[in-house]
């Protein structure tokens, strides 16, 4: 069996992924609030239960406790690649571990893309592009995103050449 990518994400990932997921479970927490300010101002309703909402809330509770402070960073740990001058392999996943080798001949475009999160942080996205799918290299340093851009599209270039 093949050994696994060697190159990993940069270490700040951990905190942009910290970030943008709690920037969503705020907003899961603002409906949870005006569902139990619904709640409170009229009891008399039955659009939902009491032990419904204590349910979901700590539901939520406990999604946000893994999620902010476990999931990031079992997620960067699992999260591996390696570009060479015949495919691009992919490793992620944190129950499952999925392995993509994307063949370098098939690529058709490369790009990088970088939120206000990844922004901050110095990070950038490499997409890749192929006739089936996008592939996603996430949270490299901006530095070495350009550098595996420029190494994909370079490699890609000189499989176009050969065929």
């Amino acid at each position: 069996m093949r050994s696994s990518p060697e190159k990993k994400l940069s270490k700040d990932a951990i905190k942009a992924w910290r970030v943008s997921l709690s920037i969503f479970i705020f907003f899961l927490v603002l409906g949870l609030f005006f569902l139990w300010g619904y709640k409170l101002l009229s009891p008399e309703s039955g659009f939902i239960s009491t032990w419904t909402l204590i349910a979901i809330s700590l539901t939520l509770v406990v999604i946000t406790a893994l999620g902010i402070f476990f999931i990031p960073k079992i997620r960067w740990q699992r999260w591996s690649y390696q570009v060479d001058e015949h495919e691009i392999d992919l490793q992620s996943g944190i129950f499952i571990i999925t392995r993509t080798l994307v063949p370098i001949k098939r690529v058709q475009h490369v790009d990088t893309r970088q939120g206000p999160i990844l922004r901050s942080y110095n990070l950038a996205d490499v997409t890749i592009s192929t006739a089936a799918t996008t592939h996603r290299i996430p949270a490299l340093d901006e530095t070495v995103a350009d550098q595996v851009r420029d190494q994909i599209s370079k490699f890609a270039r000189l499989a176009e050449e050969d065929v």
